[in-house]
């Protein structure tokens, strides 16, 4: 990663046109402000013209030293940091982090757990993908969609806040279980919201899907192919948008998504548009998987017996959720102790970030935020 802007302007190339006019590349420092960055990013890029030639991303302006502070608390400790990775999927960076801790232990949450942390993870896929919607057409002018889009999730952190106390960092999975069954009425309620939510995504994808300066900014821009994607180790809706059908839920289905199928959606076009439709077409997904848990939800305990002070015993694991984002994975090594000896997150957003530069190269400066919001990318997984 490029850090030294002089080092960067002396491998700038001067060329000589037959009018004896110099022209020389140009160096352009994208961030590292928030606004259209999905965080704290800086993207060094070389022009020629308005022609992008380069791009190296330049990250670790966020970064909080999660997976060392995750060694130093005990494991029950550790849950409520995993909030802070994804902070558009806390739910779902809970369930990778218990999930690791009870294959270490060998024990499974009992099948009415299962039910709640399914349905709760769905929930936040579709606040986490509202989001990315809805802040991709900001990134592109449009200030409707994100209006919409949080109107929507507002609902959904309504939910969080009634069933764990905490709208955001909802601190809400525990090892062998959950925090709490569902209020009187959570479910009703939900239900509820699910048909507002239904009607309302109508709206979204009449708004943006056929829109002509939509589909002009972002069809044919930034392609990606199945190769370069399974190269780059791309997952989630990047990788699905290539054409590629993977999806954790389907190929190795976890916890109750073992019980419950999931229908994945897959376009060949690789492009901006098609990441974007992805998304969206998953979270009508999502919509019909909540209803399901819900209809087949289980009786019986929330939570299996564990100790007060869970010391795994010694070993190592690898778990993996199919996030909002990609493949969500917690490497641990127990020594015996209540302390992780060693806790590793994969990320998919610093994963898909990867790709950024080969994306970038040959397009124009115009097209450069909408390549960069089509990945989806939470600078606080990326840097974690």
């Amino acid at each position: 990663m490029a850090t030294n802007q002089d080092t960067d302007l002396q491998d700038l190339t001067t060329t000589d046109s037959a009018e004896g006019l110099k022209t020389q590349e140009m160096l352009l420092n994208l961030g590292p402000q928030h606004p259209s960055t999905h965080g704290v990013l800086r993207l060094i890029m070389t022009l020629e013209g308005e022609t992008i030639t380069g791009c190296t991303p330049v990250i670790g302006y966020l970064h909080r030293g999660l997976e060392k502070i995750l060694e130093n608390r005990t494991i029950m400790a550790g849950i409520r940091y995993m909030d802070n990775s994804d902070y558009l999927s806390p739910m779902l960076n809970e369930t990778a982090y218990v999930g690791a801790v009870e294959q270490l232990m060998g024990i499974e949450a009992p099948r009415r757990a299962q039910y709640i942390r399914l349905l709760t993870n769905e929930l936040q896929r579709i606040a986490s993908h509202l989001v990315g919607i809805g802040t991709y057409g900001l990134d592109l002018g449009a200030s409707t969609p994100v209006l919409w889009a949080f109107r929507d999730r507002e609902g959904i952190l309504s939910l969080f806040e009634a069933l764990g106390g905490s709208r955001f960092n909802v601190n809400y999975m525990r090892v062998g279980g959950v925090l709490h069954d569902f209020p009187k009425d959570w479910l009703k309620e939900c239900e509820a919201f699910l048909d507002t939510l239904e009607e309302n995504m109508k709206e979204m994808d009449s708004l943006l899907s056929g829109n002509e300066i939509f589909m002009s900014r972002t069809q044919g821009v930034g392609y990606i192919d199945p190769q370069q994607a399974l190269a780059y180790g791309l997952t989630g809706p990047m990788l699905r948008a290539s054409g590629v059908n993977w999806d954790l839920r389907v190929n190795r289905p976890y916890m109750a998504y073992r019980e419950v199928p999931v229908n994945t959606y897959v376009r060949q076009e690789g492009d901006c548009y098609a990441r974007y439709y992805v998304r969206l077409q998953e979270i009508t997904e999502s919509i019909r998987l909540c209803r399901v848990a819900i209809d087949k939800m289980p009786g019986g305990a929330i939570s299996t017996r564990t100790p007060i002070a869970l010391r795994p015993p010694r070993g190592e694991t690898y778990f993996a959720v199919e996030s909002s984002k990609g493949e969500l994975g917690v490497y641990m090594i127990s020594d015996g102790s209540e302390y992780p000896w060693r806790a590793k997150l994969r990320g998919p957003s610093f994963v898909n970030l990867q790709i950024i530069p080969e994306l970038m190269r040959g397009h124009k400066m115009s097209d450069a935020i909408a390549i960069l919001g089509s990945t989806d990318i939470v600078l606080g997984e990326v840097d974690r």
